[in-house]
């Protein structure tokens, strides 16, 4: 007699397998492929640096803002975002959250968001507290070679360390700033 199967009356019968195995495995697979194309979206759709990127900025209050510096001293999250979006309607209170916490920097760049006065009113009445940049032209997005928002830059001594669009949980954002200070 074979493992997984008996014999009766002289016919094979095949032990039934265990549905949760089975079930199991299927979602496993899944899983890994869900991972693999995410992984190769998000690849396709990261911001590109650009060989000469403007990273010395004016915030929408008129204040000078010097990303590069600021990367020097410690890895730094630019948040591309929009007030338009609703995936940004999401991922900015994380956001804030995260540069409320001031463990890394956080420059956000506001795509096509309207005036200074748009940006501030947006901005109050979400209670947002972020660093924020108006690219009221999308100018600083299409260098970056955006293509979706929300996205994000990680920058380390002036250089660009990841690359990320989509919903990102807070968690994965400290992890990968953590990364790149180490890196």
């Amino acid at each position: 007699m074979i493992q997984d199967q008996k014999s009766v009356d002289g016919l094979q019968l095949e032990k039934p397998k265990s549905k949760l195995l089975s079930w199991g495995w299927s979602a496993l697979k899944f899983l890994a492929l869900f991972a693999v194309i995410y992984t190769a979206i998000n690849w396709w759709r990261q911001p590109v640096m650009p060989a000469d990127p403007q990273l010395q900025l004016t915030d929408y209050q008129g204040q000078s803002v010097d990303i590069e510096a600021l990367s020097h001293e410690s890895p730094v999250l630019v948040y591309f975002w929009g007030t338009w979006c609703p995936i940004c309607s999401t991922t900015s209170p994380k956001i804030n959250s995260l540069a409320q916490s001031g463990n890394y920097p956080v420059v956000s760049i506001a795509v096509q968001s309207g005036s200074n006065k748009d940006i501030e009113q947006y901005m109050t009445e979400h209670n947002y507290s972020f660093t924020t940049i108006n690219d009221e032209s999308g100018k600083i997005f299409s260098d970056w070679e955006g293509q979706v928002t929300p996205s994000y830059v990680v920058l380390k001594d002036g250089e660009m360390k990841q690359g990320l669009t989509g919903i990102q949980p807070e968690w994965s954002l400290k992890l990968r700033l953590w990364l790149s200070s180490l890196f």
